[in-house]
């Protein structure tokens, strides 16, 4: 299929066509026609490479009621997104290498994105013995981020050795930080919500002492590590201070912890029980500033479903985790678009082209340019539309935006120069 886009604005820049054929980037340049491709009007839409996430949760093979391998494609390409991370707390957990290259395959099979699945860093998350990771990374998935995500790689001489480990095929750890014996029970941020609540309180210092640690071994060891859902100022302090070191440490953001304060936890809405917690406004503008200025790499969603149930209960009952793909660059446009933080070109940087770079994707990543692959995301950022069950292409529907109006609307995805989104809808094969 040829599609020649008309008029789209790179980025930040200046406003070009584009002649997608034969999964790649043709042409580019004023005045271009191709009678046989497709026309897509893009006047008023700003092009960017397609969006890459690095954390991710499409629960299979394990957890199909919450999610697939096959919603969750869609809802990234819905999205704007292009390829994504499968994090390893399935079950079985993705901890060998014949469950990351299952992953693999089912990715293969829905068509609609890249999936490159993360690997355990320990066995069944266990957090006691390093899972197969050289075989995880010499398997077809070829795997470069392992994670225990959900859960701490909370033992020291573990984390040493997990660094050291992939140190030989260019690896990296994506750390939980959470001192599990400092949040035992915790049930939202440790301040005055919790307090007035009566919740158990979740510190900030025990996401900042596991960040601390680990980026001192990083350094001691000559490992990568990368920082999963950074929420604290203390924590943008303490990545900001490893990097001035020259430390190989990398850090992501949720949409959520840039959108929403403890306040929210206050309505006891079960949707804005996330694992780590909102924290206060001033952890808030700190992570916002911390991307601003780079000490935070990449926006990642963390997106977590869950069935009704897991959320339409108390909240002390209720599961950790929210919906994001779907409105993860409308939050980022309001956050830090709209407010002067970021312009288009950092967008493409901190969600598709940092991500990429850190998980090792090759083909993923790159701003539109000739003889690029065609990963392209057509947004309309002047559309404010509310965000609805509609507009959820997941499985689940645990989305804390359902009621608000955010700006921005992707219109089409490109994967590998097929369209997979038109005109803000999933086209027809990738419903099936």
């Amino acid at each position: 299929m040829k599609y020649l886009i008309s008029g789209a604005q790179i980025g930040a820049g200046e406003r070009t066509d584009i002649l997608i054929a034969d999964g790649i980037i043709q042409e580019m340049g004023s005045g271009l026609s191709s009678p046989d491709a497709t026309r897509v009007d893009a006047d008023g839409l700003i092009a960017l490479p397609g969006l890459v996430d690095l954390h991710t949760h499409l629960r299979q093979p394990g957890y199909e009621d919450s999610e697939t391998v096959l919603s969750g494609s869609q809802a990234a390409a819905r999205g704007g997104y292009t390829c994504v991370h499968a994090m390893a707390n399935t079950f079985p957990v993705a901890d060998t290498a014949g469950v990351v290259d299952e992953v693999l395959h089912l990715g293969r099979r829905a068509g609609l994105v890249e999936v490159r699945p993360v690997g355990a860093v320990t066995v069944g998350l266990a957090g006691e013995r390093l899972a197969e990771l050289g075989a995880m990374a010499t398997s077809e998935a070829a795997v470069r981020v392992f994670s225990d995500d959900g859960k701490c790689v909370h033992d020291p001489l573990i984390m040493r050795r997990a660094l050291e480990y992939v140190r030989s095929f260019d690896g990296v750890i994506a750390q939980h930080a959470q001192e599990p014996r400092l949040t035992e029970g915790a049930q939202a941020n440790e301040g005055e919500v919790a307090s007035e609540l009566g919740l158990t309180g979740w510190p900030s210092v025990a996401e900042e002492a596991i960040i601390a640690r680990d980026v001192l071994l990083a350094q001691h060891v000559g490992g990568r590590v990368h920082i999963c859902h950074l929420s604290t100022a203390g924590a943008v302090d303490i990545v900001r201070w490893a990097k001035k070191r020259g430390i190989a440490v990398t850090a992501e953001a949720t949409p959520h912890h840039l959108y929403f304060t403890d306040e929210r936890v206050r309505s006891y809405d079960a949707q804005f029980k996330v694992n780590p917690p909102l924290r206060t406004q001033e952890d808030v503008e700190a992570v916002r500033l911390g991307v601003a200025d780079g000490t935070i790499d990449i926006i990642a969603t963390d997106h977590a479903p869950h069935p009704a149930e897991a959320k339409d209960c108390e909240w002390s009952a209720a599961a950790f985790g929210m919906l994001g793909l779907e409105s993860a660059l409308s939050v980022v446009q309001e956050t830090l678009v709209e407010t002067g933080m970021l312009d288009w070109d950092d967008v493409a940087r901190v969600m598709s082209t940092a991500p990429a770079r850190i998980g090792r994707v090759t083909g993923q990543g790159i701003l539109p340019a000739v003889g690029a692959p065609a990963h392209i995301t057509l947004l309309d950022p002047a559309a404010r539309v509310p965000f609805t069950t509609d507009r959820i292409s997941s499985k689940s529907t645990n989305s804390p935006y359902l009621g608000e109006t955010l700006p921005g609307q992707v219109r089409w995805t490109f994967f590998g120069g097929r369209a997979t989104v038109i005109d803000g809808e999933l086209v027809e094969e990738a419903r099936a």
